[in-house]
């Protein structure tokens, strides 16, 4: 039996023990990738990417702004309500979302991506977009914008 890792204040790390830091950022980790599977699992590596971008994007202008309305860090960007839809307890990937796991090829892709995202190393292939939606829409607020970026079956813009 796999002893489970136990938390602890940072600089008392003891052997099979997480600090709180380490313990979080598995957590950011995790929130974002869910995020990114629920928006793009069916976008390929360049459209779960760019997901992941578009989170960054928004953290990155809370953190310049010292916060902002969608959230001031990748969890609170990820879960702030109607903004990925597949947070929404009405949308279908709702509960696909809560049992999903590593055994799913496009989940572990999206939980590599999540890490380097975490990590600082992934690169913006947006164009610092902050919103996007699938291609074959057109929501009110992308009227008379050009996008940043064309990825897949999304478009993505900056706009602040």
């Amino acid at each position: 039996m796999t002893k489970k890792p136990t938390l602890t204040p940072v600089g008392n790390e003891r052997a099979g023990e997480k600090t709180i830091g380490q313990f979080y950022n598995d957590i950011t980790v995790d929130v974002l990738a869910r995020t990114i599977w629920g928006e793009a699992r069916g976008e390929g590596e360049p459209g779960m990417n760019a997901i992941a971008c578009v989170v960054l994007n928004r953290v990155k202008i809370a953190q310049e702004h010292g916060k902002y309305w969608w959230g001031n860090n990748i969890i609170q960007v990820c879960q702030k309500p109607y903004q990925f839809s597949c947070w929404n307890r009405a949308d279908p990937n709702f509960k696909k979302l809560q049992t999903v796991d590593d055994k799913d090829l496009y989940f572990a892709t999206a939980q590599r991506i999540a890490r380097r995202a975490v990590a600082g190393v992934l690169p913006d292939i947006t164009g610092g977009a902050t919103h996007y939606h699938a291609a074959d829409s057109a929501p009110y607020w992308a009227r008379g914008k050009r996008p940043a970026a064309i990825i897949r079956h999304h478009k993505f813009y900056h706009i602040i």
